[in-house]
């Protein structure tokens, strides 16, 4: 499978993020099966809501960086090629 071999730009630190994020919604979902977790449902729910918020920013600078950097290849090549 070509999935497992794709390269990404993502380092660690941001995929901690995005754990931090899963785990969260996991717990949150759990929180609702078990007693234990339904005294943390508050700090769990605002640990969900600031990590998908900060997920989603992470994702839209990489995706905005990587066009940009797309944009200027393009414009450079066109210029090479047209001159």
């Amino acid at each position: 499978m070509n999935f497992f071999r794709i390269k990404t730009s993502w380092s660690n630190t941001e995929f901690i993020v995005l754990k931090s994020c899963i785990a969260s919604a996991y717990i949150f979902i759990g929180s609702y099966f078990h007693e234990f977790f339904s005294h943390y449902l508050k700090p769990i729910l605002i640990t969900f809501a600031v990590t998908v918020l900060w997920t989603l920013y992470l994702w839209t600078k990489k995706i905005k960086a990587e066009k940009w950097k797309n944009n200027l290849h393009n414009k450079k090549l066109r210029k090479y090629f047209l001159h």
